[in-house]
């Protein structure tokens, strides 16, 4: 059935291309025909998925890249609920993601129609909009406000849900209502810094002698900024999950290899667009001693978790660094150099023992590869001006310090392994001159492997390494009752190269090391690829043998709940 140019599918899509949405992903189905059609009509671009999940993964992934809007498509009922994994994974993330939907037509509401649920209310805690357009006169307007809603104007950013029963799609919208203002893109809202907070936070800043600047998801889109504020203040500085890339690794400022010794001696900790969540410790004093904090965000809630800070500033990021810089002029910083040195020095040297030994790291008594060869030869491979996505248990462990690159993605703070291959998918299409390299554990990519399928069909131009040990995360248990062994789930070394084959996708097994650089420069020569290597199940992250696998960021902090808890003690 042919959907009209004025209807209320039309008009979602006419927005969404006013927006510059480029691609939708997407899976396919009854009630959401009339979006798919009108979509295509418009010239957007549908990249059909496999699974729900894996359609919010990849519009998460263009959001957190792009720093613009990602767009799902999912149908009605199992659609929905596919999706829900994604939707709470960008929710914890703060990702800005739109999620279309349909649902059963009005008059057959809570009639037992085909797939008729209320599925507003079931994701309305994990979202930051919620809500069935049943009216088509009001289409255009809750759209605009599901987008805004999604992007952060006036709150958090994160994803935001919308459905139309599915004859409310085909309605018209009165052309009384098809009003510019709900159509046209906006110019992002751009909060400027109060002056007085600024100067609070410089003189306090400036006159520390031990400053630690931290940054997460709201210093993706300031890099510049923050480069220049490191340079000119002297500070040291940790990236996360959220914001690798931002500060290239061989920044002067970067400690991340002196992370615990950084945290425990600062004496004022600047938080850029980051949450104090678990991976931080929550800013404990049992891990960051008597530190007074000084938080900046886009996002209020950014600014005042689980430790308030001396001076707090909610305003663009970029500009608030900025204005910092301009505030303070030619004023020296007091920046202790002995301090700051000792922890470069200290990060420097462990960052180039760790190169030499990721290189000859000897094999496992199995005869196969340690995590750290493989990782190494990517490196080597793929360089710095790549996308790299970290995927697994214990393996996100390896490739966390293995990898390094301009822009980086793993599973955050959620810990939704799987994410690895709808991300790279999403990634290669948004930079097909870049490589683009998913570095996975078995296990995860075992989640998301259908997607491969996705990867051929639309010539994503991304190369998927396996690492197959054949286990689950390996975690240290009680030791009592393991008697100190270390033990974990056993998987099959499955042949994922040969399934990638199935599929027509380029593919290797590689089970020697003498064949893995050889392999990588083919399957780079030839994208969308996949490398299936064989490596020990001996190797164990230092993280897994914290049994912190799990826990980004948390390797230093193992004895943080004994810390914790005698600090509350006092």
């Amino acid at each position: 059935m042919k959907v009209s140019a004025d209807s209320v599918a039309a008009m979602v899509a006419k927005v969404l291309k006013q927006r510059g949405v480029k691609r939708v992903f997407a899976l396919c189905g009854g009630h959401i025909m009339p979006l798919w059609m009108r979509l295509d009509a418009e010239g957007i671009a549908i990249i059909d998925v496999r699974d729900e999940r894996a359609a919010v993964h990849m519009a998460q992934a263009h959001a957190e890249l792009t720093g613009d809007l990602g767009v799902a498509l999912v149908t009605a009922g199992p659609g929905v609920t596919n999706a829900i994994t994604g939707i709470a994974n960008a929710n914890v993330s703060r990702a800005p993601v739109l999620i279309l939907s349909g649902a059963s037509p009005r008059p057959q509401e809570n009639r037992g129609g085909l797939q008729d649920m209320d599925q507003s209310q079931l994701l309305r805690p994990i979202t930051r909009y919620a809500r069935t357009v049943r009216e088509p006169s009001l289409a255009l307007a809750e759209l605009d406000e599901a987008i805004s809603c999604a992007l952060g104007e006036g709150g958090v950013p994160g994803p935001a849900f919308i459905d139309f029963p599915v004859d409310t799609l085909r309605a018209p919208v009165p052309e009384a209502l098809r009003m510019a203002e709900h159509i046209t893109a906006k110019p992002r809202v751009r909060a400027l810094p109060d002056p007085d907070r600024v100067a609070a936070a410089v003189d306090l800043l400036w006159s520390a002698r031990r400053v630690l600047v931290i940054s997460g998801r709201g210093a993706r889109q300031a890099g510049p900024e923050l480069s220049t504020f490191l340079d000119r203040l002297g500070a040291v500085y940790l990236d996360t999950g959220e914001s690798r890339g931002v500060i290239p690794d061989d920044h002067p400022a970067v400690v991340g290899a002196m992370r615990g010794a950084a945290m425990g001696d600062a004496d004022v900790v600047l938080t850029v667009g980051r949450k104090l969540d678990f991976q931080l410790g929550f800013g404990s004093p049992a891990v960051f001693g008597a530190a007074q904090f000084v938080r900046i965000s886009d996002a209020a809630a950014e600014v005042r978790d689980n430790r308030r800070g001396a001076v707090e500033i909610v305003a663009d990021v970029a500009a608030t660094l900025g204005a910092m810089v301009e505030a303070a002029g030619n004023r020296a910083a007091a920046i202790d150099p002995d301090w700051a040195g000792k922890l470069r020095d200290g990060h420097r040297g462990r960052a180039a023992k760790l190169r030499q030994s990721m290189a000859a790291v000897p094999a496992g008594a199995d005869g196969r590869l340690h995590p750290n060869r493989l990782l190494a030869a990517l490196q080597d491979a793929v360089g710095r001006d790549a996308v790299v996505i970290n995927d697994g248990g214990d393996f996100l462990a390896f490739g966390r310090v293995g990898l390094s690159a301009d822009a980086m993605l793993d599973p955050g703070p959620f810990g939704c392994i799987g994410v690895g291959v709808p991300y790279g998918i999403a990634a290669s299409l948004e930079y097909p001159d870049k490589p683009v390299l998913v570095a996975t554990g078995d296990g995860a990519f075992g989640f998301n492997a259908i997607e491969i399928d996705t990867a051929v069909r639309h010539k994503a131009p991304v190369l998927i390494v396996v690492a197959n040990n054949g286990a689950w995360q390996i975690e240290v248990h009680d030791q009592e009752e393991t008697h100190g062994k270390v033990v974990g789930t056993r998987l099959q070394h499955s042949d994922h190269a040969m399934m990638a084959r199935a599929f027509g996708m380029h593919a290797e097994r590689v089970e020697r090391e003498e064949d893995l650089a050889p392999a990588i420069a083919r399957a780079l020569a030839n994208r969308p690829a996949l490398l299936d290597v064989l490596v020990t199940s001996d190797a164990v992250s230092s993280d897994g043998k914290s049994g912190l696998a799990w826990v980004p960021d948390l390797q230093p902090l193992a004895a943080w709940d004994e810390a914790e808890r005698a600090w509350r003690q006092g």
